[in-house]
């Protein structure tokens, strides 16, 4: 199964954050709102005598409930050239501390560590092609873009069936925090 950690976000966050689509980036491929969640570890292709063990370290956490609130829109690159559209989220140490101890979990059920640094997001569109000055003008016009408090009182293992024209996302078990 191919796994990841995740917020899931509630249908009025996923309603604002629809808003947002297909304001004049020819070239974006916009994510449906359905598929909106913020991605808390990335696990990837995972045998299923993992997935148990995977489980029992996430259960086994236990964090507070907190709220964050999204904010701004940005994008991210590579060589230069834009790769995703995303909404991100007001610096959060509650949002921080739970992702960290996500990541310690699942490092101690035998994963390898997270190369990349936790940038909380939701991914909104897929670049390919998209004219610079389009992305340019289409971030600045929505960067003051802002929505919550969002109430996290739960965290989700997701597993991911990538398709044709979308990937298919499945809650699997979700852990309640307290």
């Amino acid at each position: 199964m191919r796994l990841f950690v995740a917020l899931d976000l509630s249908s009025e966050a996923r309603t604002r954050l629809s808003m947002l689509a297909g304001a004049g980036l020819p070239g974006a491929r916009w994510v449906p709102p359905e598929n909106y969640h913020l991605t808390l570890r990335f696990i990837g292709d995972t045998p299923a005598y993992r997935c148990e063990e995977v489980d029992l370290a996430l259960a086994a956490i236990r964090s507070r409930r907190f709220s964050m609130e999204l904010s701004e829109v940005g994008v991210f690159a590579k060589s230069g050239r834009a790769k995703a559209v995303w909404v991100g989220v007001a610096r959060n140490p509650a949002l921080e501390h739970l992702a960290g101890k996500i990541e310690t979990a699942l490092q101690r059920a035998g994963l390898e560590p997270e190369r990349r640094r936790f940038t909380p997001h939701v991914t909104l569109a897929r670049c390919n092609n998209v004219a610079e000055d389009r992305l340019a003008s289409f971030v600045q016009m929505h960067n003051l873009f802002r929505a919550g408090p969002l109430e996290v009182s739960a965290f989700t293992l997701f597993s991911s069936l990538l398709g044709k024209d979308q990937a298919v996302y499945t809650p699997e078990v979700e852990y309640e925090l307290i």
